[in-house]
C-alpha cells in the first residue's frame, strides 16, 4: 500500500536527523542485528563493519531515501546498483523483514520520544516500500538463472597466474559439469567469491571483477593483495585485505571456493559493442580488471571502433596484463595504450615501460588522440579507487563531457561517488 500524504510528509521530516545521527543509528543497527543473527556475518565484510564503512553506506542510502520519497525515480540508478549487489550475495526476501526489525529498532534506541508512534508506523510503511521494490527487482535477477544456478557453486581453481608484484588471476571452473557452458555475463560484471576465514570462525564473501572475455568453461579473476597484513596481528580480522590475501597465500590450483552467479550494472552493452563511436578506458591500479574484459571481448568481436586505453599504476611493477594490452596496441590499429607510473624505477624507461611520471593527469594527454574530446558520442569508462574516479570524472566535465557518457564502477561499499 502506498505510503499517505502525512506519511511522506513524517519521513522527510526526519531527513535532518538522520543527515546528523544517520551513522549512529545504523552502526547500533548492525551490532543488534548481528549479535542476533550470527549466521548473516558471512554476507557482510567484517572490515567494512569494523571501519564503519558499512554503517556510513547505509546511513547514507537510509538519509537519500528519505530526502527523495517523493521523488523515487532519481535514486533508480543506486537501487538497480544495491539490486545486483545483493543478487551477487543470494540476499532473499526473508532478510528484509529481519533487517526492517532491527533498522527500525535502531532508530527508536536514537530517536527516542521523538520516534512518535505515528512517526515510527511512517518509516515502517516507507521501509517495507523499499524492501518491496528490491525484492521484486532482485526475483527478477535470480528468475534469468532458476534453470541452472540458484546458490553458490563449488568452482576449482585450475589455474593461477601471477601478473604483476599484487596482482594475480585466478581461472575458475566449475565443480559441476552441468554449469557448462557458463553462462555469458556482461563485459564489465563481477563474480561473489565466497570461503571460510578461520580467524573470523565464519565464510567471507567479496566481489572481483571479471577480467576476461567471456569463455564458456572458466571465468577469470584477478586479484590485488592489499599489503601491511600481518595474520598474527591483533587487528587483523579488521584489515582490508584479510581475504585477498587468503586468496594469494593459501588458495591454490585444485582448490576450491564458492562462487555467486556473475553480477553488476557496469558493463559494456553488447548492442553497442558494433559501434563507430570511440571509447576512452581510464583505471587506477587494480580498476583494470573490469575493462580488461570489455577490452578483450571488444577485440575477440574485431571492434573497430576507435579505443584509448589509459591506466595508472604505483610503478610498471605493479601493473598487471601490460604486455597483453601493448600486444593488442600493436595488432590492432584502433588501440592507443598510455602508461603513467606514479613513482617510476630506476630501471624502468621511459617511453618502454611507462609514457607519464607521476598521477594520471588528462592534461598531458592528446584532446583527440587520446581523450577524442571532439566526437559528443565518446564514451568513457572510468575504474579505481572513489578518489580516483572522482578526479577523473571532474577532469571530464571540465573538458565538456556530460555525466551520461561517463560510466564508472563500484569499488568497496557506499555507491559511487559523484563529482560534484
Amino acid at each position: 500500500m502506498p505510503l499517505t500524504a502525512e506519511q511522506t510528509r513524517l519521513v522527510k521530516s526526519t531527513v535532518p536527523v538522520l543527515k546528523e545521527h544517520g551513522t549512529t543509528v545504523t552502526k547500533l543497527f548492525y551490532d543488534n542485528l548481528l549479535d542476533a543473527h550470527p549466521e548473516l556475518k558471512n554476507i557482510f565484510n567484517e572490515a567494512n563493519q569494523v571501519h564503519l564503512h558499512q554503517p556510513k553506506a547505509l546511513a547514507h542510502a537510509v538519509y537519500a531515501y528519505a530526502a527523495h520519497l517523493d521523488d523515487l525515480g532519481a535514486l533508480s540508478a543506486t537501487v538497480e546498483l544495491i539490486a545486483h549487489k545483493h543478487a551477487s550475495l543470494y540476499v532473499q526476501p526473508e532478510h528484509y523483514a529481519i533487517v526492517g526489525k532491527y533498522l527500525l529498532e535502531a532508530m527508536q534506541q536514537v530517536l527516542g520520544e521523538a520516534m512518535t508512534p505515528e512517526l515510527l508506523d511512517a518509516w515502517t510503511a516507507a521501509y517495507f516500500q523499499l524492501a518491496d521494490i528490491f525484492v521484486k527487482k532482485e526475483k527478477g535477477m535470480y528468475e534469468t538463472a532458476a534453470k541452472r544456478w540458484t546458490d553458490w557453486k563449488d568452482f576449482r581453481i585450475t589455474k593461477k597466474i601471477v601478473e604483476s608484484d599484487e596482482i594475480t588471476s585466478f581461472y575458475l571452473e566449475p565443480v559441476d559439469e552441468g554449469l557448462k557452458p557458463l553462462p555469458k555475463f556482461l563485459p564489465g560484471q563481477y563474480i561473489s567469491v565466497q570461503m571460510e576465514v578461520p580467524i573470523l570462525g565464519h565464510d567471507q564473501t567479496r566481489q572481483y571483477s571479471l577480467s576476461d572475455a567471456p569463455w564458456p568453461n572458466h571465468y577469470r579473476i584477478s586479484v590485488k593483495r592489499e599489503g601491511g597484513l600481518d595474520p598474527h596481528a591483533a587487528g587483523s580480522k579488521a584489515h582490508p585485505g584479510l581475504v585477498s590475501n587468503i586468496l594469494h597465500d593459501n588458495k591454490n590450483v585444485g582448490d576450491t571456493v564458492r562462487v555467486s552467479h556473475p553480477r553488476g550494472d557496469f558493463f559494456m552493452e553488447p548492442a553497442h559493442a558494433g559501434d563507430d563511436s570511440p571509447l576512452v578506458f581510464i583505471s587506477g591500479g587494480v580498476g583494470l580488471t573490469a575493462l580488461t574484459s570489455i577490452l578483450n571481448s571488444l577485440v575477440a568481436g574485431h571492434a573497430t571502433r576507435e579505443i584509448s586505453w589509459l591506466h595508472a599504476a604505483r610503478t610498471s611493477d605493479a601493473r598487471a596484463f601490460t604486455q597483453h594490452v601493448r600486444d593488442i596496441e600493436k595488432a590492432r590499429k584502433n588501440v592507443h595504450t598510455v602508461f603513467f607510473d606514479a613513482t617510476p624505477k630506476k630501471e624502468h624507461i621511459q617511453g618502454k615501460d611507462y609514457d607519464h611520471e607521476g598521477r594520471m593527469d588528462l592534461t598531458k594527454l592528446d584532446r583527440e588522440l587520446e581523450l577524442h574530446l571532439s566526437d559528443p558520442k565518446t564514451e568513457y569508462f572510468v575504474c579505481g579507487a572513489p578518489s580516483f574516479m572522482v578526479n577523473m570524472e571532474k577532469a571530464l566535465m571540465g573538458y565538456g563531457v556530460n555525466s551520461d557518457r561517463i560510466k564508472m564502477e563500484l569499488f568497496g561499499t557506499g555507491g559511487i561517488p559523484r563529482a560534484s
